[in-house]
């Protein structure tokens, strides 16, 4: 368009049409809404405030300063900088009693020395933001407190994992309905001779174990250059292309921003073009001097945790679209042909189907508490099956559609045996070490890391379809699963790999120290280095202590 066209669809307001900055602004208004906010940050940047220069505060609370800095420049450093400007300071009797308030030391304490002050919490990993809530706790100088923490060690290096717990308390045995019971309370080196399945490991007779053989890195290879963004200050870094990559480092080293705002946003644009920019409309994509290789790529899969969906209607069965099958399946049963049904008739997200007609499909009822979280009941027309009586009528081997929404994974391949595209869409599934999980489980009660395996075995069902090349990045993939749970899975990113695709993981930072083989990374003197050794030449020992 021309600039005249361009300012009259942006900004002009005629008879029938309003201008699209006009539009936006109208929407404003209504940011209390969390769909309007979600709406209007697509179509926004981030900029520095031209009066204060980001640093969100007047000129004449700027004019105040303590050893000759502003608190925006204070702000600007990081815990361990302050910590260190803190105790160098010449204060009065009354000023160093206020400074001891300043709860930096805690942040340092918790190993987040290196996050400057101003950090956005948005910006944070799972971990960082969890050991910030742990560094508050600390401040609070609270006695005969219980602390609860989830998943601890989210994202963090063994660097950060100083020791084991005191007692121990272990449930199982299994997953899903095969857990749920105790199976071990007491110390760390009372499990290891109990022999429970997380004590094996802790002694060693369970591991997993070291490939005998590395593939060859290259002749492919994926490199950047000049990557900026964060704490990342012109990195460059190469990756063997049709070979399982991780990318290491301890908490906070600019893994995640390498790997997800760099490289996944930086090709996704490339390779998908104008519809990949749009993605990140609203986000921040780091700067690339240079990005080669690529071309060798046909798509880019991110691979994270994030929710397969926000409402319960969305589960594992419909995700892997499995559901489709199921649906036809009892469309075909000779009461629903005598009655007209067909598959949408068996669809809780279709509005014309057999779907209840006062819960939507959804078995429940949602009681909005203004200012506490939302409840849900259960429908009373449905009493939580979600579909209409009638259509419940229509069984298979006895079970109804709501039953065999109920039946796990697992259960399910047993009982459709015989349907062979059914039984390899739930197979896939069970591969991924999910087949505890019932084929209608809201979305909402998955937990990340079922989340992120869902879609690789949605990723698994697409294999043989297309003949293509794929970059698979995983962000922190094994969070949350247990070291068996972790061996299951590398036998998946295996067969990806084998199939011709690349696998990249992203597990005081901005630089790369050190690349190459587990082996190559053994004789370097880094904190992941000195971890590698001691499991190899554990592994070593292992091995020859068996050929002896």
């Amino acid at each position: 368009l021309r600039a005249v066209q361009r300012r009259a669809l942006l900004h002009r307001q005629t008879r029938g049409y309003r201008g699209v900055f006009p539009f936006l602004r109208a929407l404003e208004s209504k940011r209390y809404k969390q769909y309007i906010r979600v709406f209007l940050r697509q179509y926004q940047l981030a900029h520095a405030c031209p009066s204060c220069g980001g640093a969100r505060l007047r000129a004449e609370a700027l004019a105040v300063r303590v050893g000759d800095r502003s608190i925006a420049d204070v702000a600007a450093e990081t815990a361990a900088d302050v910590a260190d400007w803190l105790r160098g300071l010449a204060l009065s009797p009354f000023e160093r009693e206020v400074a001891e308030s300043i709860l930096v030391g805690f942040l340092c304490d918790v190993g987040l020395g290196y996050l400057s002050l101003d950090r956005q919490t948005r910006t944070l990993s799972g971990g960082e933001a969890q050991r910030i809530a742990l560094a508050n706790a600390l401040g609070a100088n609270l006695v005969d407190t219980l602390y609860v923490l989830d998943e601890p060690s989210i994202g963090l290096h063994p660097r950060d994992i100083h020791r084991e717990a005191d007692h121990m308390i272990e449930l199982g045995p299994g997953s899903g309905e095969a857990g749920g019971q105790l199976v071990y309370a007491g110390s760390v080196e009372g499990a290891e001779a109990d022999g429970t399945l997380t004590g094996q490991y802790l002694a060693g007779t369970k591991r997993i174990a070291v490939p005998s053989v590395r593939r060859r890195a290259g002749p492919r290879w994926l490199s950047v250059t000049g990557a900026r963004l964060h704490n990342l200050q012109g990195v460059d870094a190469s990756v063997p292309l049709g070979t399982l990559t991780a990318v290491t480092g301890v908490s906070g080293s600019g893994k995640s921003t390498l790997v997800h705002d760099v490289l996944y946003r930086q090709l996704a644009a490339r390779i998908r073009g104008r519809h990949g920019a749009k993605e990140h409309l609203g986000e921040q994509v780091g700067h690339v001097d240079d990005l080669t290789g690529w071309e060798g790529l046909d798509d880019v899969v991110l691979v994270d945790q994030s929710p397969i969906g926000r409402t319960p209607r969305s589960n594992p069965v419909t995700y892997v679209r499995a559901f489709d099958e199921i649906r036809s399946l009892f469309a075909s049963q000779p009461l629903s042909r005598a009655r007209g049904y067909t598959p949408a008739t068996f669809s809780f997200n279709a509005s014309d189907g057999g779907r209840c007609r006062q819960c939507d499909g959804a078995g429940h009822l949602q009681v909005e508490m203004v200012f506490l979280a939302d409840v849900f009941i259960p429908c009373e027309a449905c009493e939580g099956t979600r579909f209409q009586p009638e259509v419940l009528d229509v069984r298979i081997k006895g079970l109804s559609i709501h039953d065999v929404l109920n039946l796990t994974v697992d259960q399910a391949i047993v009982r459709f045996r015989h349907q062979e595209r059914l039984g390899k869409a739930l197979w896939y599934l069970q591969q991924v070490g999910l087949g505890y999980l019932r084929l209608g489980q809201p979305a909402t009660t998955l937990s990340g890391g079922e989340a992120q395996r869902l879609k690789i075995a949605r990723q698994l069902a697409t294999l043989g379809k297309r003949a293509s090349r794929r970059l698979y990045i995983l962000d922190e993939p094994t969070t949350g699963l247990h070291l068996d749970d972790v061996r299951t899975l590398l036998k998946v990113l295996e067969r990806l790999v084998d199939a011709g695709h690349t696998v990249l993981g992203g597990v005081a930072g901005g630089r790369v120290v050190a690349s190459g083989t587990p082996e190559d990374l053994a004789q370097q003197e880094t904190p992941t280095g000195r971890y590698l050794r001691e499991v190899l030449e554990t592994e070593e020992a292992v091995a020859t202590g068996k050929a002896g």
